[in-house]
């Protein structure tokens, strides 16, 4: 019998919602998928994840802060604390400027609901360990964004 879907406890804040914006249910929905290839560790109690949908300035801001890169950027990651003592999972915080999403899925010609559950599926993947600094684990991760973007009914972001 296959594990069940993992519990997603998502603490969701707005500071810009233009042009489009995913609710909850879609956000939950990425992240349940994105969470399904993880493991008995995500099933525990549950995960809590943060996602904070900001604006140009403050994506700005903030990768300046943390990566020394003076530009807004599509998703950041940040570790969450772990396994709390309820059993439940503190996966982290994902950081997602809506306007610079947007400005990408038109530019890439994409629809922006694919890209959105894309920069989800692929911030989630960071929270979960996955990183794409070296070319062997670049492909690792965007194999594993493919496969999931897939099973949600979303093309390969890639091609």
């Amino acid at each position: 019998m296959p594990d069940a879907a993992p519990r997603v406890q998502l603490e969701l804040s707005y500071a810009a919602r233009a042009p489009w914006v995913p609710g909850r249910r879609e956000f939950a929905r990425w992240i349940e998928a994105a969470l399904a290839p993880a493991g008995k560790r995500a099933r525990a109690r549950g995960v809590i994840i943060f996602i904070r949908v900001v604006g140009l300035a403050r994506s700005r801001s903030l990768n300046l802060r943390y990566r020394r890169k003076d530009r807004p950027t599509n998703v950041l990651s940040f570790a969450g604390a772990g396994p709390l003592p309820d059993g439940k999972l503190l996966l982290g915080e994902l950081v997602i400027c809506s306007p610079l999403v947007a400005a990408e899925a038109r530019r890439q010609s994409k629809a922006i609901r694919a890209h959105w559950a894309h920069l989800t599926v692929h911030g989630v993947l960071h929270l979960l360990g996955f990183d794409h600094e070296v070319a062997a684990d670049a492909a690792n991760m965007e194999s594993k964004e493919i496969q999931i973007l897939d099973r949600l009914g979303f093309s390969n972001p890639y091609a």
